[in-house]
């Protein structure tokens, strides 16, 4: 092995992977809608499929276990520090929404509110839950997606998983090279 490599512990290489942007899962259990801050995310297909763990530690599980539906708000940096102190109270305590000043909006296809100081927020069905009881990963199904248009370009936040972020950096331009995926670099 070369020299300039050491060992990384095996317990922090999901901080080398640290998937997709950090988000805000909105549930709703039949009587009060709650929030969740989710860091383990990431699309699965180009069909609209979405993974995202969510445990029995976590709140909002018995809603998506009982309800199969959710939203996934995509915030901007605008709103981190919010989504932090979400993710350090727990829904079975504290009216988040009430708490933490957000807005909650009716979504078209599920019970469980839009967020809407995210910049986008997907509304999602549970597609597949056979992982659950053994990784607690969920596949998720889009029903609809919203967006808003006069939100900052790139303003998807990524958690390091050491309590450090990143938002994303320079937008490079490499779909005249993709012409494998051509039919992706088309809006």
């Amino acid at each position: 092995m070369d020299d300039r490599f050491t060992p990384y512990p095996l317990d922090k290489v999901h901080r080398l992977f640290e998937p997709g942007p950090v988000v805000l899962v909105s549930t709703f259990d039949g009587h009060r809608a709650n929030l969740m801050t989710n860091g383990f995310n990431m699309p699965v297909r180009h069909s609209a499929t979405l993974a995202l763990v969510v445990g029995p530690w976590d709140h909002s599980y018995e809603a998506l276990r009982d309800t199969g539906e959710c939203v996934i708000g995509i915030p901007g940096r605008d709103i981190l520090e919010t989504v932090v102190d979400i993710g350090n109270v727990s829904g079975a305590d504290v009216d988040k929404w009430d708490r933490f000043g957000l807005t909650p909006a009716p979504a078209a296809t599920v019970r469980a509110p839009l967020v809407m100081e995210c910049f986008a927020d997907v509304e999602c069905t549970v597609a597949d839950d056979r992982l659950v009881d053994d990784h607690d990963l969920w596949l998720l199904r889009v029903e609809r997606a919203w967006i808003d248009p006069a939100a900052p370009a790139a303003g998807e936040v990524h958690h390091r998983g050491d309590g450090t972020f990143s938002t994303n950096g320079e937008l490079i331009d490499l779909r005249s090279r993709m012409t494998k995926w051509e039919s992706l670099t088309r809006d």
